[in-house]
Order: C-alpha cells, then structure tokens, then sequence
C-alpha cells in the first residue's frame, strides 16, 4: 500500500432523521445482537454444564477461561489500537493495517503453539491435557474476530457487525446441543469449538479485505484519495499498541483468573462452581462493552481532539446512567440467582447462590468504571489508565491469593468485587482532575438539547 493512491470511494450523504435517533438506531442494532450474543452464550454454557460431569465442565471451563486470557497476548492490542490512529489519522492510517496484522499472526501462532505443546507435555490429567490441545485454534479466532469488528466499526457497518459476531457464537450453541442430544464427551466439545474457530478465522479474513487492500469507507472521514505513506517501524507498532494490549489483558484476568485458579489451585469442580456466576456476569458485563468499546470509542478518540463539550457530556450523562443501571442489575440478579441457579443448573450447582450475591456487587463498579475509563483512552491518558489497570490486577491478585486461601470460590468473588471498587475510584480521580478539570458540567436540559439536534 506505500506510495499508491487508495480510493475510498465516494459516501452518499445520509439522512437519518436526527442525531439521537440515528444512534439509538446503531445502538439498538449492536443491543439485539449482544442481547442475542448473551442468550446463545448463557444457553451454551447451560447445556455443557447440563450435559457433562461437573468434573469434566469445570477442566473446560478451566481450560477456556485461560484460552481467552491468551487472547490480549495473541490480539496485542491491535484492535483498539486501529481505532485510535484512525481516529487521529483518518484514511492515512492504513499505513498501520498491513504490518500490524502481521504483528497478531506472529503473536496467535506462538500462543497457540504454546498452549499445543503444554498439552502434549503435561499429562498430569489426561483430559486437560488434551482440552489444552482442542481448544488452541480459539485463540487465533479470537484475534481474528476482534480485527474484524474493529474493521466494520471504523466502516460504521454496526448492521454488519452485528450478523458477524452472531456466527461463531451460533456454531458453538450447535456444538452443545449435539453434545447434550448424542451425549458428547468435553473433548468432542472441545473439537466442535475448534471447527467452529477455523470458520471464524476465514470469516475474519473475508471481513477484513476491504481493509485490507484500502477500498474502506470511514465512518466521520470524509472520502477522497489518500497516500497512506510509509509503513511504521515495527518498534512505533509495538509501542503504540502495547497499552491496549496491556488494558485488554487487565480486563479479562478479573473475569477468568479466578476460573483458572480455581481449577489449578482447589479443583475442577470448585472451577465448577466459580464459572457458573461468572458466566452470568460476563454476560452483563457485555452491556458496557457495547456501549463504549463497540460504539463510543472511536467517537471518544475523535472528540477528544475536536469537542470538549461532547466529551462532559458523556462524563456526566454516562457515568450517572451506567451506575443506576448496575445497581438495578445487580438488585436482580442478587434476588433471581437464589433460585434461578439450582433450578437451572442443577442442584450440585448451589454452592453458586451465595458467590452470585457476591459478585452482584461488583456490577454498578463495573459499569461506573466502564463509562470513566472510556475518557481515558486518547492522548497521553492512555497510558495512565493501563496503569491504574495494572495496579487494579496488583489488588486482585494478591486478594485473590489469600481470598481462596481463606474461604475458597467465595473468597475469589471477594478478590473480584475489591479490585472492581478500587478500579472505579482511580479511573474516577483520574478524570476528575485530568479530563473534566475545572470545566462547568452542561445541565440536563443542555444534554437533552444536545442530543437531540446532532
């Protein structure tokens, strides 16, 4: 691409009946589709906990919760990473799609050859042993998804996007229901969870062409011509991409550590236990992300360096609305897990109730720190926020050592809770001082107005 004029192609002006019904339009696309992402999950994991021994669900479990730690490795942030330069950059950024793209092959195939070769050399249990070895192609579809969606949401195809992430999640929900129907072993699961990555890996690399060879549209750019320019050195790639990489790995160790600690630590059916909740709660916790990280967040990037205003808004605006809607979530879940879990899950799963009481009180944390740390990802902030991520997984860590030590799953759930309330106050503190500053706050009708008209 260096050096060669890249045709975006003229974009037809849209007429979309106004600002705020034009993004409740986008926003309501990504909602049913990450309303029907959660169901096909909840149900997925539902049947597999139904269907196998809770041993052999909690080595499963076990051993996707560590493939998806491996993701922010395998993906090294490339994802947000795009969003960012493209962004700043507009169409001149495809100067970076080439080189990083090579950045998350090397990096998914060194991961998954890892997790291959610990399978055929540890055989302390066979069979997680061998889960190890079935599951490893999830990580390079992981990365590949992850490229994808970023692609279609610098596109502004949230319609697209939306069919996209519905796939694979649709082949995994056939893979436990033909586990529950014919009886399937955790290891055919795991197969079938293979086959299904290898499909996502090419569906990636179909979303990704047109990004790839430089025929994108570009949601907020205006189209024209463009010389991409040299490619960046590899050591201006990694560097850039390092913080989300960072973030995105701090992120997901307060959602599966606790998992794969258990499974390692106490024992398969403890990891058992422990994943039921979380599986629910990382079902939740997919409101925020769709929120910020599938819509917002290339729009924060660009009001950064453009529109203050629009950035107190969705200070003020967003942190009061994610926080009361936590706490009504988590009010429900408190309430409906006492009976939802054993009826659903099955009796040996009770031990779940009084860790999902627990872990109901990390949601209004998580939505606050969510709708905070999203005005922390542009500029020099960035790197201040993967810090304060960083020192939030320090927390974690160290209670969830003692926390297990101390009383078990429950004990995890704790760790996880504390860690989400010291998140939540950095980010707050950080944004407080350094985003909002000494600027006046707009009122409620100004916010309406301003929504309403844009």
């Amino acid at each position: 691409m260096t050096g060669t004029a890249v045709r975006s192609g003229p974009v037809a002006p849209r007429r979309s009946g106004g600002g705020l019904s034009r993004r409740l339009r986008q926003l309501g696309m990504l909602g049913i589709s990450q309303v029907g992402l959660t169901v096909i999950a909840f149900v997925t994991q539902l049947l597999l906990a139904r269907s196998l021994p809770q041993a052999h669900f909690g080595a499963f479990m076990s051993v996707m919760s560590l493939v998806t730690l491996a993701g922010p490795l395998a993906l090294f942030g490339v994802a947000e990473f795009w969003l960012q330069r493209f962004g700043r950059e507009g169409p001149r950024a495809l100067r970076w799609v080439l080189p990083s793209v090579v950045l998350v092959l090397v990096c998914s195939g060194v991961q998954t050859a890892v997790l291959v070769a610990w399978g055929l050399l540890d055989r302390t249990d066979p069979l997680v042993g061998d889960l190890r070895i079935a599951l490893a192609p999830v990580i390079l579809a992981q990365a590949g998804m992850a490229l994808a969606v970023s692609a279609m949401q610098l596109r502004g195809a949230y319609g697209q996007l939306s069919v996209l992430q519905l796939v694979p999640q649709a082949g995994r929900l056939l893979v436990a229901l033909l586990t529950w129907v014919a009886g399937l072993t955790a290891l055919a699961a795991a197969t079938g969870y293979a086959l299904v990555a290898v499909g996502t890996v090419a569906l990636s690399a179909v979303a990704l062409a047109p990004l790839l060879t430089g025929r994108s549209r570009f949601e907020g750019h205006r189209s024209a011509p463009v010389r991409p320019g040299r490619p960046p050195r590899p050591a201006h790639l990694v560097g850039g991409a390092m913080p989300f990489m960072l973030g995105s790995l701090f992120y997901l160790l307060g959602m599966q550590l606790g998992v794969v600690v258990s499974g390692e630590f106490l024992s398969v059916e403890s990891a058992a236990v422990l994943a039921v909740p979380m599986t629910l709660l990382t079902a939740i916790y997919v409101l925020p992300r769709v929120v910020y990280q599938q819509y917002f967040l290339a729009k924060l990037h660009r009001w950064s360096r453009s529109d203050r205003d629009a950035v107190l808004v969705a200070y003020r605006a967003g942190t009061v609305g994610m926080i009361a809607l936590g706490l009504l979530i988590a009010a429900a879940m408190a309430l409906v897990a006492r009976f939802a879990i054993p009826m659903v899950f099955g009796p040996e799963y009770a031990e779940s109730v009084p860790v999902m009481a627990v872990l109901a009180l990390a949601v209004p944390l998580r939505f606050g720190s969510a709708s905070v740390a999203s005005l922390l990802t542009s500029g020099g902030l960035l790197r201040r926020k993967v810090f304060y991520q960083g020192v939030g997984a320090v927390v974690y860590l160290v209670t969830l050592a003692v926390g297990i030590q101390l009383a078990g799953v429950t004990g995890a759930a704790w760790a996880t809770v504390l860690a989400e309330g010291v998140l939540l106050v950095l980010f707050w503190t950080a944004v407080r001082r350094d985003v909002v500053a000494d600027a006046e706050l707009p009122s409620w009708a100004e916010i309406r107005r301003r929504l309403t008209k844009e």
